[in-house]
């Protein structure tokens, strides 16, 4: 996490990094949709991997309990997950958080809080 006199930058800072990281390398040229697509799902497995042979609790106590090594194999196997995201979006040439803010509008209309309050139910069974 940032420290008090440091920003978080935002998806749009990260991502002009993102791309001058890559273009200082000429990696562009590996950076098909497909391929970014099948990496997502790559670092997106990495990350549920931590919890492969764990419980719930287990995972949440050794959180609780401070446990940097896991937490910080999660943080990077997530940030490994965004970036991917923010290379697929630009690459398909949308906003990403202009996208998730969209998607969070579907779903409230979707899963109305009075409906879905407490159930884990599909919006079409509240």
């Amino acid at each position: 996490m940032p420290g008090n006199d440091e920003r978080t930058p935002t998806l749009a800072e990260l991502t002009h990094r993102l791309i001058a990281f890559r273009d200082a390398r000429d990696w562009a040229q590996f950076h098909t949709l497909k391929n970014l697509l099948l990496s997502l799902n790559l670092e997106a497995a990495e990350a549920l991997e931590l919890a492969q042979w764990k419980t719930d609790e287990e995972l949440d106590a050794a959180l609780a309990a401070g446990d940097d090594g896991l937490r910080a194999r999660l943080e990077e196997e997530c940030a490994d997950v965004l970036l991917y995201l923010l290379l697929i979006a630009e690459k398909a040439g949308f906003d990403l958080g202009a996208a998730a803010a969209r998607k969070i509008d579907v779903n409230a209309d979707k899963y109305p809080a009075d409906k879905a309050r407490g159930r884990a139910d599909k919006y079409h069974d509240l």
